[in-house]
C-alpha cells in the first residue's frame, strides 16, 4: 500500500478539462488539478485564467497535477491510424497521407462520412479515451467521483 493521498475529483469535470486541453496545440490550453481539494484550474494562453480564485487554491495549482493532451495519452493521430487499420485497412495510406498536413481531421472525417463509419469513429474514440483516462488517474493516485446533482441526494 501506497502513502501518497488519493485526490478526489469530480468525472465530468476532467473529462471537460481534458476536452478543453486538447482542444487546442499542446500547451496553448492547460489545466491543473489541485492535490489538496481535487478542483481543476483552467488557463487558455488566448483568454488567460478560467478556473477557481481561492488563494489557497492559487497556491496549490503550481503544485498540482497537469491534465494530459490526448497527444500525451496516444489518443491523436496514432488512434485514427489504429482505428483505419482495424476498420478501413485499404485506406490506411490514404489516411495515413491525411497527417502529412494540415487539415487531416476534416478530410479524415469527410472520408469516415462517405464511408458510413463516422458513428463507429466516435464510439472507438470514447472507448479509447475512457480507458486511457481510467489509466492516467490511476497512475496518478486520482480517484473519479459522479457528482449528484441535490435532487439526487438522500
Amino acid at each position: 500500500m501506497t502513502s501518497a493521498k488519493t485526490i478526489m475529483v469530480d468525472r465530468d469535470e476532467l473529462e471537460t478539462a481534458f476536452e478543453f486541453v486538447s482542444s487546442g496545440a499542446p500547451s496553448e490550453n492547460t489545466a491543473t488539478i489541485s492535490v489538496t481539494t481535487g478542483k481543476i484550474r483552467w488557463h487558455s494562453m488566448l483568454t488567460g485564467d478560467m478556473g477557481y480564485d481561492d488563494d489557497e487554491e492559487e497556491e496549490d495549482a503550481e503544485d498540482g497535477i497537469a491534465v494530459p493532451h490526448k497527444n500525451d495519452l496516444d489518443l491523436g493521430r496514432s488512434l485514427v491510424l489504429r482505428f483505419v487499420g482495424q476498420e478501413m485497412p485499404r485506406d490506411y495510406n490514404t489516411v495515413a497521407d491525411f497527417f502529412r498536413q494540415r487539415g487531416a481531421y476534416g478530410r479524415f472525417k469527410g472520408l469516415l462520412e462517405r464511408r458510413r463509419k463516422l458513428e463507429r469513429w466516435y464510439e472507438f474514440e470514447e472507448r479509447a479515451t475512457q480507458a486511457a483516462l481510467r489509466a492516467w488517474c490511476e497512475e496518478n493516485g486520482i480517484e473519479l467521483v459522479d457528482s449528484q446533482p441535490d435532487a439526487k441526494r438522500a
